[in-house]
């Protein structure tokens, strides 16, 4: 066992060496003064934030823009995974798992990036892109998570109630449901964290909200109002993740 230890650290640094080597990395060019002095003169520029009343205002409605494609997006990606979570936890028979599954999987497998890249090119400019960007993604997510959930719930509930002479539709209605929806509000919340984050980033491909105006600004070299931007994304990030973990653990208790 120590050998192989050994044997997987040597591949370990042989693999990143061969990887820098590959991409033709130079750190050493970072640690030159002339690159000490260029990164310097980069990040002062950033220094004061545009804090004008005009400009904050803009910041606020873009802010405002990105929970609501973040918000937006999560809701319908949460149903869209749910219907496609019952076929793919085989409720429906094994064909239709297989096809559900490989749904899920093809939704998940492309970032966000991608999709709202796409979706830009189809819907145009603006926040409709990036929502429907993030739905697609966290669809598949979502489904895959709520497929789980579906497969390791208790049987027995709703067993009992089908013995009992209940549908089928009512015994998973009332035996199925009750025990695995607070898992499914949870997995919601935490994609909605997640897709705060996202919404926020889309906007460098043209999906709207925070994302697009530190694009433009950026491209106009406008630091200042860049770094007001990278502000609210630091504060709505944070709002969002103790919102999130404030809901989940009520929901826990």
């Amino acid at each position: 066992m120590r050998l192989m230890h050994w044997v997987v650290v040597i591949a370990l640094v042989a693999v990143t060496w061969a990887s820098f080597a590959y991409l033709s990395l130079d750190l050493g060019h970072l640690l030159t003064m002339e690159a000490q002095v260029q990164m310097w003169k980069y990040v002062v520029s950033f220094f004061p934030p545009d804090l004008s009343t005009e400009y904050l205002a803009r910041v606020g409605e873009g802010t405002l823009e990105t929970i609501a494609i973040s918000a937006v997006s999560t809701a319908l990606a949460a149903v869209l995974g749910l219907l496609l979570a019952l076929p793919a936890a085989g409720r429906f028979g094994p064909v239709l798992r297989v096809i559900a599954r490989f749904v899920l999987n093809f939704l998940r497998s492309i970032p966000e990036l991608v999709w709202a890249a796409l979706m830009v090119m189809a819907a145009g400019l603006g926040p409709f892109a990036g929502t429907l960007a993030l739905a697609w993604h966290t669809s598949g997510v979502i489904g895959r998570l709520f497929a789980e959930t579906l497969e390791n719930t208790p049987p027995e509930p709703a067993q009992a109630l089908r013995l009992a002479g209940s549908h089928a539709s009512l015994a998973f209605l009332y035996g199925t449901m009750p025990n695995v929806v607070p898992q499914l509000i949870a997995y919601s919340l935490y994609r909605w964290e997640i897709n705060i984050r996202m919404a926020a980033i889309l906007g460098i491909v043209g999906a709207g909200g925070l994302g697009q105006m530190l694009y433009f600004s950026l491209s106009l070299f406008q630091q200042p109002q860049a770094m007001t931007v990278i502000i609210a994304m630091l504060v709505l990030v944070a709002v969002g993740d103790g919102a999130s973990a404030w809901l989940r653990q009520r929901l826990a208790n």
